[in-house]
């Protein structure tokens, strides 16, 4: 009996995306998210060819394959809200997630385009009212605007463009970079707002 028990649990299991060491790529041209992304929370669905999250409130859907330590991950993004706060968390655990709705403090960067009512942009280590945080506040999102994220992480320097690939949005010199175990993963996140995320590009540097 014993041993029929560790056989079912072991079927169970469900075995994670190899880390990626090439070109990865999800479109979203499908009907579910599927077995590729790890969900901490409700609040994500896939339609009409892209991945929506509304409502998720700190609990990222975690992408289960590792990252490259220097990588650059490109996507398609928008918020149907003019309270715009679309939301990444990156080199994070895998896992994690806000247990309780209050100050949620990350495992990895968070990357906020338009947060607190579309007043402020940040890039923050760990916690998002922190200290550790780069932030502007001139470019507010713009309700069902189309906007290419490009972020790029190369030594201990996590850079992040919008549209305008030459000149970046945010920038974030790290002394202490997240690596290694427990910062290996990206998470597509979200707190209320509409927003929504296609045409996912990684590739390591």
């Amino acid at each position: 009996m014993r041993w029929l028990l560790v056989v079912v649990v072991a079927a169970c299991k469900v075995k994670d995306p190899p880390p990626i060491k090439e070109e990865w790529r999800d479109l979203f041209e499908r009907d579910s998210v599927g077995g590729n992304y790890y969900a901490s929370g409700d609040g994500y669905r896939v339609r009409k060819g892209a991945l929506n999250a509304k409502g998720a409130h700190n609990h990222p859907l975690w992408l289960r394959a590792k990252l490259p330590r220097d990588v650059r991950i490109e996507f398609e993004t928008w918020s149907t809200e003019t309270r715009g706060d679309i939301k990444i968390e990156l080199f994070g655990d895998g896992h994690s997630y806000d247990p309780d709705g209050g100050a949620y403090t990350a495992t990895g960067y968070e990357l906020i385009f338009g947060g607190w009512y579309n007043t402020k942009s940040i890039i923050a280590r760990l916690d998002e009212h922190g200290q550790d945080v780069v932030q502007r506040t001139d470019l507010k999102v713009a309700p069902n605007q189309h906007y290419k994220w490009r972020i790029e992480r190369k030594a201990n320097q996590l850079t992040w463009f919008i549209d305008d690939m030459t000149n970046p949005f945010l920038q974030l010199v790290d002394p202490r970079p997240l690596e290694g175990m427990g910062h290996e993963y990206v998470g597509f996140n979200n707190w209320e707002t509409d927003t929504w995320f296609d045409n996912l590009v990684i590739s390591p540097l």
